[in-house]
């Protein structure tokens, strides 16, 4: 199977779920659908809509042209190489997160062996037989399970700063990418529109601010109302409504209260003025800035934490949780890192 064949299927792929998403393919939208629906059942974050979102965004950027795009920047994919397995330990935060680095192993041409998030455990599976279906050459080259990893030659390993010491442990002796805790972060400079503001608010309230792209916290100009931004998110205001984001406002509030700290409180979120990047759920924290300088001072102190930004100048409003392929997660180039790992050979 060469790169040519690869693309060709991933593109296929997309297409395949673009339909299914509208309704269009009767062999696998009705699974989708009810897989959609029922995501909650396991996982209570996973709600239907956010669950459709993931799987649009993958699919909308899986086309011909974008996978052409990534790939020929890679003039080494269309070598011939020996598969290596490739060790992938996905993430569980959001729907699908770890279909990139999934991606990744099978275009570059090797092998995926793939430990899934017992808090998404069927979304990849879904969409490992889909491929499967498009191109058969793909089944000899895809495990997946929900236990422990063996029998990789490398690793990538997604969690948060806690489990990424059990990584750094289990995985240190073989060549490893390991990530962390990361949040993204919203610069405005009181010349925003309307439909600017609200476009954030999808940036802050998908999957419930619980991705690495979502914006945990904005940089105000002095004088700034951290307020003002809320009346334009009326939109998200259902989000009130969900069991768990509704316990996390609450409990926050009460913790802010109890200790007599300042706050916001829009009814549906809380605004915190605070130093730090990882607000809780339901908590959009801000800082004010007196100057670009200042600004570029406070934001570099957390420059190792921050996934993106988000701004007139950076990722356009709206648009954090949908990345291109080749917005690589904490700047690490994986295909690069796969490619120097796997070294050409005939097969």
């Amino acid at each position: 199977m060469n790169l040519q064949n690869r693309i060709e299927s991933f593109s296929e792929l997309g297409k395949v779920l673009r339909d299914a998403l509208e309704g269009n393919n009767s062999g696998y939208s009705g699974r989708l659908s009810e897989l959609i629906q029922r995501q909650h059942e396991k996982n209570e974050w996973f709600t239907p809509e956010n669950t459709r979102m993931a799987v649009a965004s993958i699919a909308n950027e899986l086309t011909y042209d974008n996978l052409i795009k990534w790939c020929s920047a890679y003039p080494a994919l269309a070598d011939e190489r020996k598969p290596i397995n490739v060790g992938v330990v996905m993430a569980g935060n959001i729907p699908l997160v770890g279909f990139h680095d999934f991606l990744t192993v099978l275009i570059s041409g090797n092998n995926i062996i793939a430990r899934t998030s017992s808090k998404d455990p069927d979304l990849a599976g879904f969409i490992a037989e889909i491929l499967t279906g498009i191109n058969k050459d793909f089944k000899k080259r895809i495990s997946i399970t929900g236990k422990e990893l063996s029998g990789f030659d490398l690793v990538i390993a997604t969690g948060s700063d806690n489990s990424s010491r059990y990584f750094s442990y289990y995985f240190g002796k073989y060549p490893h990418i390991i990530r962390k805790n990361r949040n993204s972060i919203a610069i405005l400079d009181g010349t925003e529109s309307d439909n600017e503001i609200e476009e954030l608010g999808v940036d802050i309230f998908s999957y419930f601010g619980l991705g690495c792209r979502n914006v945990s916290k904005v940089y105000l100009p002095e004088g700034y109302d951290p307020l003002m931004p809320a009346s334009k998110w009326s939109n998200f205001s259902g989000i009130i409504n969900h069991r768990k984001y509704a316990n996390n406002l609450d409990f926050n509030k009460a913790v802010f209260i109890v200790n007599r700290e300042k706050f916001a409180d829009a009814g549906f979120m809380l605004m915190k003025e605070n130093k730090g990047l990882s607000s809780p759920v339901s908590v959009l924290y801000y800082e004010y800035y007196s100057s670009p300088d200042d600004l570029k001072h406070q934001t570099a102190i957390l420059n190792e934490k921050i996934q993106c930004t988000v701004s007139r100048h950076d990722i356009p409003f709206g648009k954090a949780q949908w990345p291109h392929l080749w917005d690589y997660a904490d700047g690490i180039d994986t295909i690069d890192f796969i490619l120097k790992k796997n070294i050409p050979g005939i097969l």
